[in-house]
């Protein structure tokens, strides 16, 4: 019988204790892999959708809010800017480029986003099949937005009003037409129903206006009305000239300046705009200017000292499955020095019985290792489902880091060292005192 065999046996004589170690030893190997496929994920996704975007200018409130509404499109927005005040941001000598978005309505959860072709610039989104969305109510879909959704070329579809699934008011009269579909990039644009900023713009015009003339018979639901749509892009609901305009015609182009708009993606030509710009338009204007690296650094270091806390303790319960480790093999060494002294009679040398101690030992650890990386890979995958239906990230469980690498180097140390006062004692057996007892 070979050493790896009788470490095996040694163990199985053994259940419980074996058991209490292996999943000590699993409960942190899966928190601490859970936690690097988390943390990696995460920033990864963070550093791609951020991109090379260098400001996001929008209604003042949570600069943080800002970034996670309009860059990743995962949080409500701070509310709207007028155009008008946007040209000025646009126009400054510092800006390269900027790109408008208007938010407002969802299809079945993703988001229906007015902005221009430039948007998939900032992705190196290009397209599968068909051809960009050009006039209004035209739109350009996501690789998972038609997957999940069952979108195809030519269909039509309509909007609702707000960002959770079908619980707005639904826009039935004005119906979308699927020109083009995304191959998949990886990024946020794969989530994303685009269009133009026009389209967007009529659909809650025509929105507003119906609510005010519902509102002259409720001046106290107009404030309520007021305040929810806030966070949506509005028509200009004052001018009275267009608000019997035929619902199927353009109120205003892209570029009206008395219109709304949610944010605006700014692109900066040289480090001196990147520090100056944003203190001059949150200082001078009703616009505030936030900076998505500092702003996603910032939540990273907040979630770190979480991800930090809950990784030290996953070393923690890791060093006392060690120590249990080392308590059940030194336990057993009392049970097991007949059977020593007697493998030392039949011509096992010390060294063979030092080895096999230091594999029992190994074995617990791996198969700890194994069994942690199994449940933390399992659970990652299992949140991603839920993750993706919640607010469309997904996150792989089938994915491996290096760190998880280096935390196998550290199980195999941490097995070694748990063993090796257990094996010195066994290679160190007095053969006649123990025989002589039993």
């Amino acid at each position: 019988m070979n050493i790896f065999s009788i470490s095996c046996n040694n163990l199985r004589a053994k259940p419980l204790s074996t058991l209490l170690s292996l999943i000590l030893f699993a409960t942190g190997i899966s928190i601490i892999s859970l936690m690097l496929l988390a943390s990696y994920q995460v920033e990864e996704k963070f550093k791609k959708n951020v991109a090379n975007i260098d400001l996001v200018v929008g209604a003042k409130g949570s600069p943080l809010q800002l970034i996670l509404c309009n860059v990743f499109h995962i949080d409500y927005p701070t509310g709207n800017i007028l155009r008008e005040e946007a040209k000025m941001v646009e126009n400054h000598p510092f800006v390269d480029k900027t790109i408008p978005l208007a938010l407002g309505d969802n299809y079945k959860g993703y988001r229906i986003v007015g902005t221009n072709h430039d948007y998939l610039d900032i992705y190196n989104a290009v397209i599968q099949e068909g051809v960009l969305w050009d006039k209004d109510f035209e739109v350009t879909i996501g690789a998972v937005v038609a997957d999940r959704t069952g979108l195809g070329i030519g269909d039509n579809f309509t909007g609702v009003h707000g960002f959770i699934g079908n619980v707005g008011h639904h826009h039935d009269e004005f119906l979308y037409i699927v020109k083009s579909i995304l191959k998949p990039s990886g990024t946020v644009a794969d989530q994303i129903i685009f269009t133009n900023v026009a389209s967007v713009w009529k659909v809650h015009s025509t929105h507003d206006h119906e609510q005010h003339a519902e509102d002259d018979h409720d001046h106290s639901g107009h404030d309520a009305h007021h305040g929810q749509d806030s966070n949506y892009v509005q028509g200009e609901i004052h001018d009275h000239d267009k608000e019997h305009e035929h619902t199927g015609q353009l109120v205003a182009g892209d570029d009206d300046p008395t219109k709304e708009i949610t944010s605006l993606l700014v692109f900066i030509k040289n480090p001196m705009g990147a520090v100056q710009l944003p203190r001059l338009i949150n200082e001078n204007t009703n616009m505030q200017a936030a900076v998505p690296s500092f702003e996603i650094n910032r939540l990273v270091s907040l979630l770190g000292v979480g991800i930090d806390t809950i990784t030290a303790l996953a070393y923690f319960i890791m060093i006392i499955s060690g120590l249990s480790i080392f308590i059940s093999l030194l336990n057993s060494l009392k049970e097991r020095k007949y059977e020593l002294a007697l493998m030392r009679v039949l011509g096992s040398d010390r060294t063979k019985l030092f080895v096999i101690i230091i594999v029992e030992g190994l074995i617990i650890a791996v198969a700890g290792y194994i069994l942690g990386i199994f449940i933390s890979h399992a659970g990652m995958q299992l949140a991603g489902l839920y993750f993706e239906d919640s607010v469309h990230y997904s996150f792989s469980g089938l994915l491996f880091v290096k760190e998880e690498l280096y935390l196998f180097i550290g199980t195999i140390i941490v097995g070694f060292f748990a063993a090796i006062i257990p094996a010195v004692k066994g290679c160190m057996t007095n053969i006649s005192g123990t025989l002589a007892e039993a």
